[in-house]
């Protein structure tokens, strides 16, 4: 299944803390992202949003105890099963995608180099989605979802639902949020 297919709600819960999980599964975001865990909590993190319906991408990067290695992504799409994975390591995205896992590739676009280099990694990579953080740019995300012809997450410092909206109309995919209050904004 595409990523575009999954989104019901275009706010994503990026689940940032143990106590936030229950209020993913309570709000409207169908989708969560996991930045917490360890490698012996993921999976029962995994099986809770998994159980309430969500699909559920795991952000390598910020899971303790994982070695950047292929080995570690076929343990992670064999025995965890998530939907898919978030990182911004080009191999370890390539890796999750010969293993049938959905991936979306993190850039941080703090000038006009790092967009630059994040295309450029986009490219290399091919991954299902960009997450793009900051997402508080309008003009970028635009210029971005013509260039890359992907699917664009935004994410990061984004504060009320007028930020919500002005990324969406710009071409924004949907938007992530580590913000429980505005995983259950109407969109």
């Amino acid at each position: 299944m595409e990523l575009v297919n999954m989104v019901e709600s275009q706010i994503i819960a990026s689940i940032k803390a143990e106590k936030d999980i229950k209020k993913a599964i309570k709000s409207s975001a169908n989708i969560a992202f996991l930045l917490i865990g360890d490698i012996s909590t993921v999976e029962s993190y995994i099986k809770q949003l998994r159980d309430a319906g969500m699909y559920i991408f795991i952000h390598l990067d910020f899971i303790e105890g994982l070695s950047n290695t292929k080995s570690a992504i076929k343990y992670i799409a064999d025995v965890w099963k998530p939907t898919g994975i978030i990182s911004t390591k080009v191999n370890m995205i390539k890796f999750a995608k010969q293993e049938g896992l959905i991936t979306i590739q993190r850039i941080f676009l703090i000038d006009r180099a790092a967009i630059i280099k994040g295309v450029e990694m986009v490219k290399s990579c091919k991954p299902d989605a960009v997450e793009v953080l900051p997402g508080l740019m309008p003009k970028v995300i635009d210029q971005l979802s013509h260039q890359l012809k992907l699917p664009l997450i935004v994410g990061g410092l984004i504060q009320e639902k007028n930020d919500i909206l002005s990324a969406l109309e710009a071409g924004a995919l949907a938007v992530s949020s580590g913000n429980p209050s505005m995983w259950n904004f109407d969109l």
